[in-house]
């Protein structure tokens, strides 16, 4: 039988070898330590990422070439491509000229005729009637109704702000516009059934 025997020095090696691993991953260098390992990953900004029109082939070949350095002609800015995102009707809107086409008008005669004046409520009306009631235990729970969205403006106040701007020749929207404070629950249970 063949011993094998370890000497300290040599059992330490692998040690100290993972040791300075850890210790450089620590440092600044560790950095490109992970990076020369594959251990970290370089993902790209997705803010900077844009994607490109197709390249196809021009209608005739007597174009020019382009100046180097002069943006793409077949490509949005990115500013319009946000605005486009975040007001569709504005950048609908820019586009549209002239009056209908005759497709269009044809389109609008096959929808049929306007709605009615007072759709809006007899869509909340059908869609009540899908919801179901509360039970019991739904309305010993949640008793409160929720605070409806938004903040109230106190009219008067706000009418005689406006009425105080305008005499002064300042713009309406300097000062703070007067709101109505909603009121305090109260610390107990009971504080708002008394």
């Amino acid at each position: 039988m063949t011993r094998i025997s370890v000497t300290p020095s040599r059992a330490l090696a692998p040690l100290a070898l993972a040791s300075l691993v850890l210790l450089a991953a620590c440092s600044g260098a560790g950095d490109k330590l992970t990076r020369a390992f594959g251990l970290s990953r370089d993902a790209p900004d997705e803010f900077q990422v844009t994607t490109r029109a197709p390249l196809s082939m021009p209608p005739d070949f007597t174009l020019r070439p382009p100046e180097p350095g002069a943006p793409r002609p077949q490509e949005r800015s990115t500013a319009r491509d946000a605005e486009a995102a975040l007001a569709p009707q504005t950048a609908l809107a820019g586009a549209t000229t002239g009056p209908d086409t005759p497709g269009q008008d044809a389109l609008v005669k096959a929808a049929g005729p306007a709605a009615p004046a007072d759709i809006r409520r007899r869509v909340d009306a059908d869609a009540s009637l899908d919801e179901p009631g509360r039970s019991f235990t739904d309305r010993l729970m949640f008793w409160r109704t929720p605070p409806l969205p938004g903040v109230a403006v106190d009219p008067t106040k706000e009418a005689q702000r406006l009425r105080e701007n305008a005499a002064l020749g300042q713009n309406e929207n300097q000062g703070d516009t007067p709101i109505i404070q909603p009121r305090s629950t109260g610390g107990s249970l009971f504080g708002n059934l008394f």
